[in-house]
């Protein structure tokens, strides 16, 4: 395990080796391409339409590998099996478009019917090209789960320029794929085009799924496309910043999962760089201090506290007894009460401010009712627990004090 540990930390250094640095820094590359593109996928919520085009790739595999034997070749050039691919899946997201568009079909109806059909078609199709006399098939079928162990310089070219396209469309259509993504209808009012610009979403799916093929498979592509924006998501909200994160989480995974692909050599590459990538998305989902489970966890742990506290102050200002063990309990961590529930001079000085606080905010509502407030607006961020002082200045609170006294001195004695 050892060797094995210094194998990684070599390929993550660039130091294992000229292939294993040049595949670590090609999956880098098509993680970046695809984390980045598919935010507006993901915002969208059309990850199912990225797995249409994902799978509708393969018949082109095979239908470009047939093209090419018979022209005389081998039919293994990665260039003309990309091309084929390219093509077969953009026929799979015209159809999958039409079909949702012109028919009474819903879209995942469309996806599904598209899916299963030309993924079958293109099993067949290797099936058949595995009986032909000519040509050379082995490998064909690490398109369905990617390999890199002999990735060549001019495809990681291939899948960096694919990946500077994909950056340049972000860039010069973010506006009207973020208004797209949020809010169709008022897009359309600003003049966009809503159907080419979910054109130029899946035509970002598909230049990622193309050059991931040789990477993670086509099986596997629509993870990276998806999952590193799943992941931004937890940490922002904000597009731009979502952006950001999804290419950086991309690449890690892209990065990470081929540097342990290269140290641990049972471990097949595109598989891992998803799990690489499921891991980020796991760590965002536990650990993000947005929308991570912990920070909402403590977020929550954290108001009931408050909550008792503020409770347990106007129990002793009132002189009634605290039987709850929590409430008890936070009383005690703060030094309010002793072991035996009487209150501390910190507790009898924290109380009656709890309930000078309760009766200025009672008061602040009754003269909002009356519009004697000057800024109502104040009076909409009260929760029940905060105090006074954290939303009004100290003028504003004086002034309230001083109309309380006011009131109070006018209104009439009762008499016994």
């Amino acid at each position: 395990m050892a060797a094995e540990v210094g194998l990684f930390l070599d390929a993550l250094a660039l130091r294992a080796g000229y292939n294993s640095a040049l595949v670590a820094v090609g999956a880098a590359l098509l993680g970046i391409a695809a984390g980045g593109s598919g935010a507006f996928i993901f915002l969208r919520k059309r990850a199912l339409v990225s797995d249409a085009v994902s799978h509708a790739t393969l018949p082109g595999v095979g239908l470009a590998f047939i093209a090419m034997v018979a022209l005389g070749g081998d039919g293994r050039w990665l260039p003309g099996l990309l091309i084929g691919s390219a093509l077969s899946a953009a026929i799979g997201l015209v159809i999958v478009e039409w079909m949702a568009r012109a028919t009474r079909l819903s879209e995942d109806a469309a996806i599904g019917a598209v899916l299963s059909v030309f993924f079958g078609l293109g099993i067949v199709l290797l099936t058949i090209i595995q009986t032909l006399s000519s040509g050379r098939q082995a490998g064909l079928e690490s398109f369905l789960l990617g390999a890199t162990a002999g990735m060549l310089l001019s495809e990681a070219y291939t899948i960096a320029a694919a990946g500077l396209v994909a950056a340049l469309i972000v860039l010069a259509m973010r506006r009207q794929m973020t208004l797209v993504a949020f809010d169709p209808d008022y897009a359309a009012t600003q003049g966009v085009d809503i159907r080419r610009t979910d054109l130029t979403m899946m035509a970002l799916a598909l230049i990622v799924t193309v050059i991931g093929l040789k990477v993670v498979g086509l099986i596997l592509i629509v993870a990276l496309l998806i999952i590193p924006p799943a992941a931004a998501r937890f940490w922002t909200d904000r597009v731009d910043r979502l952006i950001a994160l999804a290419a950086l989480f991309g690449g890690l995974a892209g990065y990470i999962g081929a540097a342990l692909s290269s140290a641990f050599a049972a471990l097949p590459t595109g598989p891992i760089i998803v799990l690489v990538a499921f891991a980020l998305f796991l760590a965002s989902l536990l650990g993000s201090p947005l929308r991570g489970v912990l920070a909402a966890a403590l977020n929550g742990l954290s108001f009931r506290r408050r909550v008792h506290r503020r409770q347990g102050l106007l129990a002793l200002a009132r002189g009634e007894a605290i039987y709850d063990g929590f409430t008890l309990a936070v009383l005690r961590q703060a030094g309010l009460i002793r072991r035996d529930g009487v209150a501390t001079l910190a507790g009898r000085a924290a109380a009656a401010a709890a309930v000078r606080d309760e009766a200025r905010w009672d008061a602040a509502h009754d003269l909002a009712a009356h519009n004697l407030a000057e800024d109502e607006r104040v009076l909409e961020r009260y929760d029940g627990l905060t105090p006074i002082e954290e939303v009004m200045t100290a003028d504003q609170i004086a002034e309230l004090d001083r109309r309380l006294a006011r009131l109070e001195a006018a209104r009439p004695e009762v008499s016994g």
